[in-house]
């Protein structure tokens, strides 16, 4: 008996010491969890939230109103699978809500071949791309990809005055885009240049 005493006395200091090393690994592990699961809700939370360029589309100007009704208008040309407009899609609408009243805010999808006239008028290579026209719908800027709300807000500022856009012909990041368009009557793509070579 005296043996296994003394085991279990050899023992039994360890085991307050586990026991305490397990209390605390596992405090941690639930902290942790706790942690995760509400960054986890607030992320989830701000996707859901946030504006989508569905809502944007959904809430845009026709372009036949905006070359009709007298106010400037910006005019976006954008796909749904691009990120740089998924990216400015809160900044756009932030935008939309301070000059609705004296701003059209046209969205023109270019996988849509309705747009295709206009896409070609502006040159759209790449996306976003923004077309800046005064009441008169005379363009007065283009700015080609991401573009910060700052910059976007001057511009509309200057658009309202009738004055400069301070900042005309910008260029960010964009995502590529070509249309797949060809001239009425022919089959061949204005781009393909060397299309009309005979060797």
């Amino acid at each position: 008996m005296s043996v296994m005493s003394t085991d279990s006395s050899l023992n039994s200091p360890e085991k307050p010491e586990s026991s305490f090393g397990m209390r605390v690994r596992n405090f941690l592990i639930v902290t942790v969890a706790a942690v995760l699961s509400v960054a986890l809700f607030l992320g989830l939370r701000s996707e859901t939230n946030s504006v989508s360029l569905a809502d944007l589309d959904k809430n845009s100007t026709p372009l036949e109103v905006a070359l009709s009704n007298g106010k400037p208008s910006l005019i976006e040309f954008y796909a749904n699978w691009c990120t740089v407009c998924q990216k400015m899609a809160p900044d756009i609408a932030t935008l939309e809500t301070e000059y609705a009243d004296k701003v059209n805010f046209v969205m023109l999808n270019v996988d849509n071949n309705k747009w295709l006239p206009e896409m070609l008028q502006y040159r759209v290579d790449g996306i976003p791309h923004f077309v800046f026209m005064d009441k008169n719908t005379q363009p007065q800027a283009e700015t080609i990809g991401d573009q910060p709300r700052t910059i976007m807000g001057s511009n509309l500022e200057a658009l309202i005055a009738g004055s400069p856009l301070p900042y005309a012909q910008a260029n960010g990041r964009v995502s590529q885009f070509s249309t797949t368009a060809a001239p009425t009557g022919s089959n061949e793509d204005p781009r393909s240049h060397g299309a009309q070579v005979v060797n």
